[in-house]
């Protein structure tokens, strides 16, 4: 059999099993953070601030100097995907937010490739292998996103940080399993991981006559599109410039920290009332829709959806801090 070739979409999930023996592609934009550290043993405190694909390759090649990898420091879109896909036998998908796992499913879907799925939530995870050899894709299983609310990523709950390593070496398994030709490919099984009990089941599900037709060229747009990821209106966003000159004015904005208690406590913007992003669909009230209403969050992305949600719903006059804290 020809060598193939394997590609990993979002670096800091997958973890390094995966990677050691095979070589391949690295696609992703971000940098590494210092709270990425806990859950990805890739990086270590060296490599705050760069790039995701490179320090990861970096500590791969320290264990095998031989391999080759691919390095892609763009992120997941409608207009990168199908090159991004298309020069790889396998897509391995360690992307945490639904729009890039519908995005790779429907490109995998349009190009005829296996691919890889792994997701975990605060103490479970699960693995599948979609549209392998014409079995289910991902949307035979989850045919439509969830909303933004219904979605918390990482930053807004937090994972037990071994997980993503237990996660990620089963994605390794499965994809060295397709390339290799061996065993029974978890395809049509959905693999489940509890950790706190340690209990692990599968659930089998078929392959949708319609969902499974549903590629790049039939898919709703909107499926790539949450609010972590939309651009925010100009008039709803503000500097942290912006912010200071709002704060020293006589009738200051009230400041909306949508993180978490423990971010709040460890820093918070003086005046600032904690209401965390999952709780503010069910704490709507507590907004005033009058205003002006500042959020906030520790990089922008969380208070951009909470503007979006906030939005959604009749509030005119509320805006998010454009960076967040980071950039404050």
């Amino acid at each position: 059999m020809g060598c193939k070739h394997v590609e990993v979409l979002a670096v800091g999930f997958f973890q390094r099993p995966a990677l050691d023996e095979r070589g391949g592609g690295l696609a992703d934009a971000d940098k590494v953070e210092l709270t990425n550290l806990p859950r990805q043993i890739l990086y270590g405190a060296e490599d705050v601030g760069q790039l995701k694909i490179e320090a990861a390759a970096r500590a791969l090649r320290r264990l095998n100097e031989l391999v080759r990898y691919e390095l892609h420091a763009i992120r997941v879109s409608p207009d990168t995907v199908r090159e991004l896909v298309a020069g790889y036998d396998v897509v391995v998908d360690g992307s945490d937010n639904f729009p890039t796992r519908y995005l790779l499913n429907d490109a995998c879907v349009s190009l005829s490739k296996p691919l890889v799925s792994g997701a975990i939530y605060k103490f479970e995870g699960q693995v599948s292998v979609f549209n392998y050899q014409g079995g289910p894709t991902y949307r035979c299983l989850f045919p439509e996103p969830p909303s933004a609310a219904e979605a918390p990523d990482c930053n807004t709950t937090g994972v037990l940080n071994v997980l993503p390593g237990l996660i990620g070496t089963v994605q390794a398994t499965e994809a060295l399993k397709v390339v290799l030709g061996l065993g029974d490919v978890l395809s049509g099984r959905l693999w489940l991981l509890d950790t706190l009990s340690f209990q692990s089941r599968t659930l089998r599900f078929k392959r949708d006559p319609v969902q499974s037709q549903i590629d790049l060229a039939t898919a709703n747009p909107a499926d790539y599109v949450d609010a972590s990821c939309a651009p925010v209106p100009p008039a709803a966003s503000l500097t942290g410039s912006d912010l200071r000159t709002l704060l020293a004015a006589p009738a200051p904005p009230l400041l909306l920290d949508v993180r978490g208690p423990l971010e709040y406590q460890r820093r918070h913007l003086p005046g600032a009332v904690l209401l965390p992003l999952p709780e503010l669909a069910a704490r709507v009230a507590e907004v005033p829709r009058q205003g002006p209403v500042v959020l906030y969050c520790q990089s922008g992305v969380r208070s951009a959806q909470a503007v979006a949600l906030l939005q959604s719903l009749g509030f005119a006059n509320v805006q998010t801090l454009s960076g967040g804290l980071e950039e404050y």
